[in-house]
């Protein structure tokens, strides 16, 4: 075992954050450089992969993710499997690098959601921490929304306090928008030196982000594609307006206050089955129920900005990173109906798909530096917490 000296004290660290959300597609791995912590903070991205989870492994996912499908045998199971997969991630994004891992100061792992019950503090996220360390041989943080759920808050969203330190604009006030299984939004006022403005920061969740898409067409060609490739299907279809005005009005989550977080609780396969059946009773095309539930994905986003926030803030621009960044049909409606400039993370130069593995890295950085990494304002915590528990190699 190296010697290990906390708190971290290096300026610079060789680092790896896994991200594996709702979407259960698999195990996002950036490699990154960080130099100092808070508003300091300068990254830079090294390397990025992305290890798919086979279709059976997601099946079983998939599968704990509901009561009632899972059992507590299979969630400890999948507890060390995907371990394995993410010690195995982070070994496939060092290659083709001059790193290895003995370089690693450490990884920074947000573990993959089962179940999420903001309203009752409750959460659990799996991949055993205590196996990555050993796998890797490095410093190993994950665990991180429990302490932000300790202190009253919801333990989501996480990535908010990255957003602000690292997106803040002197002159336009922004909406940072990631589209993953489900989506979400941080709220960056203008920033003027001087301020404090991590006290501003706004986010939650809008709703839907990818899930239920993903599901129209897992449904719709039976299991042979898992998702719509650019925006392909809904392009080609066309939107029932009078069914979507029926799925906005039924959803109970869009009517909610902020702060507020959802995740697979809500937006259920049981629930995607239903809309499909609803879709299909309708006598639409596949292309047309495609269509119909991207759009209802991006009103969730639209109507919230455009009749909670816009009142409230200036916002000029939205940034959008997340798999959803690569469905056109999301990114040209949203533009449409929000009639400001919405652009691609990449126009900040910075990954739209690493973006949340990136940020974990970042929080697992704060941690190990023993400074605050949650942000109440969009949490609904009581006050800043250290959010993560830590692994040591041996």
């Amino acid at each position: 075992m190296k010697p290990i000296a906390l708190p971290l004290t290096k300026e610079k660290v060789l680092a790896v954050g896994l991200m594996s959300g709702t979407s259960v597609d698999g195990i996002d791995a950036a490699l990154v450089e960080i130099k100092g912590s808070g508003y300091s903070t300068e990254v830079q991205l090294v390397g990025f992969q992305t290890l798919q989870y086979e279709e059976e492994l997601k099946e079983r996912i998939l599968r704990i993710c509901h009561p009632e499908t899972s059992s507590v045998d299979e969630v400890c199971r999948l507890n060390v499997l995907l371990a394995e997969k993410m010690a195995e991630s982070v070994a496939y994004v060092l290659e083709g690098t001059p790193y290895h891992l003995k370089d690693l100061d450490f990884v920074s792992s947000h573990g993959q959601t089962i179940h999420h019950l903001p309203n009752e503090g409750a959460t659990l996220q799996i991949g055993e921490l205590a196996v990555i360390a050993e796998r890797t041989k490095a410093l190993t943080v994950g665990d991180f929304r429990p302490s932000d759920m300790a202190v009253g808050g919801q333990g989501a969203p996480l990535v908010p306090f990255v957003d602000d330190i690292l997106f803040r604009s002197e002159t336009n006030g922004r909406a940072l928008l990631n589209i993953g299984g489900m989506a979400n939004l941080t709220v960056l006022p203008a920033y003027s030196p001087g301020e404090q403005p991590s006290h501003e920061v706004l986010a939650f969740d809008t709703g839907p982000g990818n899930v239920l898409i993903d599901e129209m067409v897992r449904i719709g060609t039976n299991g042979a594609k898992d998702f719509d490739e650019s925006g392909e299907l809904a392009q080609k279809g066309q939107v029932d307006e009078a069914w979507l005005q029926k799925l906005i009005s039924e959803d109970a989550f869009l009517k909610l206050p902020y702060p507020k977080s959802t995740g697979r609780e809500f937006y259920h396969r049981n629930l995607a089955e239903k809309i499909w059946l609803e879709g299909r009773a309708r006598r639409l095309e596949f292309e047309d129920i495609v269509a119909t539930v991207t759009s209802f994905t991006v009103y969730s986003i639209t109507s919230t900005i455009q009749e909670q926030l816009d009142q409230q803030y200036d916002i000029k621009e939205v940034f959008v990173g997340g798999g959803g960044v690569h469905n056109r049909f999301i990114m040209d409606h949203l533009q449409k109906g929000l009639k400001r400039p919405v652009k691609s993370m990449e126009v900040l130069e910075f990954s739209s798909d690493a973006k949340e593995a990136i940020a974990f890295a970042i929080l697992g950085n704060e941690f190990l530096r023993q400074q605050t990494n949650n942000t109440p304002s969009a949490t609904g915590a009581t006050k800043a917490v250290s959010m993560g528990k830590l692994a040591l190699p041996f």
